[in-house]
């Protein structure tokens, strides 16, 4: 019974050996005996496949990695093929078929592979490619080192398992899967003759087979819709046509035993025009004519013979005639209407499992007949079934030919009784992975067709034996469908353990997105259901998927959130082109204080005292100059602690624009120009130090001459101005009255402006009545205090003077300032 459900068998033995223990009420998983557990090594894990809670996967300790394997000897190939070919059947001995006159293909095939060439021998189903490879594997025994290596493409569409399979044909590798670059290197090493029967892969994946194993010339067997190679393979092209008439009567007599008559060689030629020679058409034949022979089988030809009771062969002259030429190209029909009731019940399953017939162990379970084995000698002797690796299928068209008649009908009733059988037996303790690996085609193939909960039950009980048997892709393609399955039926544990054995797998065949994937998936499933075994098993699988993208990726560098240290003797090592020579500042109001745009191009950072700085040739504007790049730092006295310091470190956000320098001198400072220097330097600190007094006295003056708020608002003030004898009341806004004749016109300040005084600047005085050759322009309006007013008190022309900073004043003539009136 299935281990992993808790049920126990009272032959079964415990893997330890010692006397079974006696089954309770309450049997648990724990209780019924220990599970089929299989350690393997696959590529760099060690892997231990547990069909209770999922496979656990861990790295390889150190010193437990397997040794190199070595090679089998002939005695062990012999050995090998021999168990790879079709088991010998019970019942009545099948004829052996006669070979087709191949003589010609076969010299051909053996001379090409003996120069170590390729070949792809093409031809139709059922035109006797197998027959044909029998034959040259028997001439090419000691051509190559390792001897004759059979293998079946059927299924097939990628290289990576057929390179599994050579691989384990060669060495002695028991439970080890080797990863993909070991298994490249060791089968590059293979010299051998490959015959690779029912070949389905074709173009690149075939180009991929051949570099892969340089050593090895292969016999591919295909069928003319197989998908051609590239035209850079250089295989040799064979194609299998049909026989000639005389090798088909020849073939004929050989299946029925006797000469054929004339009504039988006319016939025979029909059917040579119809099938074109094909030698399945002739071995189907000479079947029908055997049991047309025995339909009229007479009491004379048997005169010594006593009839039994329980004979079935009738009494009575029956006269069978010969079959129609439409029956002869398609036989199914007739040759399942002749055959026993146990043979067309395993025909009606092996047309409910895609053609695959099971093994003939398992028919009298399927059937119900005790007897049911013989049936596949029966059909095999027919035609009606075709040998595939150690298996039997169906012939070509033969599932056609009998869907088409109703054997068909019953196929999803077939499936489930295929499904639940199989769920039985491949859980079964006494059952050895590798024979589940046999019979994976028909488990596929009943797991298909069968119901969600049967298809359930087999996959979860299947799985484990092909992960432990090394057939890998059986073992993928079980998963999938048992995670499908258990999606559908609402099964949420077992959709778990799918997810978690997809991971496991694609973890050990290094695709880390659909090992996460997977993983995170069966993690998230067993969460919901509060599975801590299950959840820690996915969580150590998830670790490694982390810890192989960590190694195979590129890690970038972690952001340092200390100021990084400046080096202590920079190199020039940027490449600039030298700049233009800076212009001498004009003197003036702006010469000072140059805008940003007007700066120059090339700025000379400041050096780390004590380092080295390589003296500056001077070069022509297209020569290049080494210079030292310095990036400005600003000091701190503590690291900074978040990642908004750290960008403020390197991306201040008002950066203030660098001073202008003066371009590096050629060769070294004279003692005159460190004079100048410092003349430079001290003219610079009077202009700051001017600066600064003009400010403090300004603002001492504006907080002087303000009138508090309290009394007057300082926005849109209108002065009142109260004139002498000689001057007119005039406002802010309003124009000035007519002055007398000997007064000059009073100046009206321009529409929008207001005679506050901007911030940073001095209050400018108001000017004199007296006409001035360059009048001064009112400052913008700002919201502060008005300005006093002054009495018509002569004066000279005001002269603007900028000092070289952001802060402007403005300086009023030599004239004596009068006191503001003040409002009574």
């Amino acid at each position: 019974m299935d281990r992993t459900q808790g049920q126990s068998e009272q032959h079964e033995q415990p893997t330890g050996g010692s006397a079974p223990a006696a089954p309770t009420a309450a049997a648990t998983p724990a209780a019924a005996g220990p599970a089929r557990v299989v350690s393997l090594t696959a590529g760099e894990f060690a892997l231990t496949v547990n069909p209770v809670d999922g496979s656990e996967i861990e790295p390889l300790r150190p010193g437990t990695e397997p040794a190199r394997p070595a090679k089998r000897d002939a005695a062990a190939r012999a050995a090998r093929a021999a168990a790879a070919r079709p088991p010998v059947l019970p019942g009545s001995a099948v004829p052996a078929r006669p070979l087709p006159a191949r003589e010609e293909e076969r010299e051909r095939l053996v001379r090409l592979l003996g120069r170590g060439r390729s070949v792809r021998l093409t031809g139709p189903s059922g035109s006797g490619r197998s027959a044909l490879l029998d034959a040259v594997a028997d001439r090419c025994a000691g051509l190559a080192p390792d001897g004759v290596v059979r293998l079946s493409g059927y299924g097939h569409q990628q290289p990576g398992e057929l390179l599994h399979a050579l691989y384990a044909t060669v060495y002695e590798a028991e439970q080890q899967r080797p990863g993909r670059a070991e298994l490249l290197a060791r089968v590059r090493e293979i010299g051998a003759v490959v015959l690779l029967d029912d070949l389905e892969l074709g173009g690149s994946a075939l180009d991929e087979l051949m570099r892969a194993t340089p050593e090895c010339a292969y016999l591919l067997a295909a069928t003319p819709d197989t998908r051609a190679p590239s035209d850079d393979s250089h295989i040799e092209e064979v194609f299998l046509a049909g026989l000639g008439k005389a090798d088909c009567l020849e073939l004929l007599e050989a299946g029925v035993g006797r000469p054929l008559t004339d009504e039988e060689t006319a016939w025979a030629g029909d059917l040579r025009f119809a099938s074109e020679g094909l030698p399945l058409r002739f071995v189907q034949a000479a079947a029908l004519l055997r049991q047309r022979d025995e339909l009229n089988h007479t009491d004379e030809d048997d005169e010594e013979e006593e009839p039994g009771v329980f004979e079935e062969r009738p009494r009575d002259a029956v006269h069978v005639p010969l079959p129609t030429l439409a029956e002869g190209a398609a036989p199914a029909e007739l040759l399942a209407s002749r055959v026993s009731e146990s043979a067309r019940a395993a025909l009606r399953i092996a047309c409910a499992l895609g053609g695959e017939l099971p093994h003939h162990a398992h028919l009298p379970a399927l059937v119900g007949d005790t007897h049911a084995d013989t049936a596949v000698a029966e059909l095999l002797a027919c035609g009606l079934l075709t040998p595939v690796g150690t298996r039997y299928r169906l012939a070509p068209g033969v599932a056609r030919q009998l869907e088409e008649v109703g054997y068909g009908d019953t196929a999803s009733e077939e499936a489930r009784t295929a499904a639940r059988h199989y769920a039985w037996w491949t859980g079964h303790a006494s059952v050895v992975p590798a024979r589940v690996a046999a019979e994976a085609d028909a488990v596929l193939a009943a797991l298909a067709g069968a119901d969600v909960v049967a298809a359930v039950l087999l996959a979860r009980t299947a799985a484990p034996a092909f992960a432990a048997s090394l057939h890998w892709e059986a073992w993928e393609r079980v998963l999938r469908s048992g995670a499908e399955a258990a999606r559908k039926a609402g099964e949420v544990a077992e959709q778990a353990y799918f997810h978690h054995e997809l991971g496991v797998l694609a973890l050990c065949e290094e695709r880390l997105d659909r090992a996460r994937a997977e993983l995170e998936t069966s993690i998230g499933l067993r969460g919901a259901l509060a599975d801590k075994r299950g959840t820690v098993a996915g969580r150590r699988a998830l670790a490694l998927v982390v810890d192989r993208e960590t190694a195979g990726a590129a890690v970038s560098p972690p952001l340092r959130l200390e100021a990084p240290a400046a080096p202590a003797a920079p190199e020039a090592v940027t490449v600039a082109t030298p700049a233009a020579p800076a212009p001498k500042a004009a003197p003036g109001p702006k010469a000072a204080a140059p805008a940003a745009s007007e700066a120059p191009t090339a700025k000379v950072a400041p050096v780390a005292p004590g380092a080295r700085v390589a003296p500056v040739v001077p070069v022509s504007a297209e020569a290049v100059t080494r210079m030292t790049p310095v990036v400005p730092m600003t000091a701190r006295s503590e690291a900074p602690t978040t990642l908004s310091e750290v960008f403020e470190d390197a991306f201040p956000l008002n950066p203030k624009p660098a001073p202008p320098a003066a371009p590096r001198p050629a060769t070294a400072p004279a003692p005159a120009a460190r004079g100048r220097r410092r003349l430079v330097l001290l003219a610079g600190a009077g202009a700051l130090t001017v600066v600064a007094l003009g400010t403090v006295v300004s603002l001492a003056l504006s907080s002087s001459d303000t009138v508090p708020p309290a009394q007057e608002p300082a926005v849109s003030a209108t002065p009142t101005v109260t004139e002498s004898a000689s001057t007119a009341v005039n406002s802010g806004n309003d124009p000035a009255p007519e002055p007398p004749v000997s007064a000059p016109p009073a100046e009206t300040p321009e529409p929008g402006q207001s005679a506050a005084p901007t911030p940073g600047r001095s209050p400018a005085r108001t000017p004199s009545r007296r006409p001035s050759p360059t009048p001064p322009k009112s400052p913008p309006a700002t919201s502060v205090s008005p300005p006093p007013t002054t009495s018509a008190a002569p004066s000279p022309t005001p002269t603007q003077t900028a000092a070289p900073s952001p802060t402007t004043t403005t300086q009023t003539g030599t004239g004596t300032a009068v006191p503001p009136a003040t409002d009574r």
